[in-house]
């Protein structure tokens, strides 16, 4: 059994105790198949589940989350990874897309120097579209 496993199981757990369910494999076995759309659960398999002998597969994870209205990543990973997320939400903003939010990490782990080059180069892109896009009133771009 691996700590992931184990702190899973406690997650699972605690979860389903939150929800108003006993943390027992016939419960888990019940409430999770009358949810699932897919092959059923065994109640060896949801056992596994409660010991932590072995994490399900994403797409049960957002069922069960579901089911104990809690977020997959809580339930899947614990809340410090939420919360990890919902900073870097609150970081960049909704609007801030993966790709960007990736290569700002990227230019913040530059040395200074190299900050500086690619500061420039971007702002200089920056001054060039808003004077294409803002040409003065004498037809000529500024």
């Amino acid at each position: 059994m691996s700590e992931t496993g184990t702190k899973f199981a406690q997650r699972l757990a605690t979860a389903m105790e939150a929800a108003g369910y006993m943390a027992k494999p016939s419960v888990l076995e019940r409430e999770f198949n009358l949810r699932y759309w897919g092959k059923s659960m065994t109640l060896h398999g949801v056992r596994r589940w409660l010991r932590g002998e072995v994490i399900p597969s994403h797409d049960k994870i957002v069922t069960l989350a579901d089911w104990l209205q809690v977020t997959p990543q809580e339930l899947g990973f614990g809340k410090e990874i939420e919360e990890r997320v919902q900073k870097t939400r609150e970081r960049w903003g909704e609007d801030v897309g993966y790709q960007e939010r990736e290569i700002f990490e990227a230019f913040l782990k530059l040395p200074i120097p190299q900050r500086k080059v690619i500061r420039e180069v971007i702002l200089a892109f920056s001054r060039s579209y808003q004077t294409n896009q803002n040409p003065d009133t004498s037809g000529h771009s500024r």
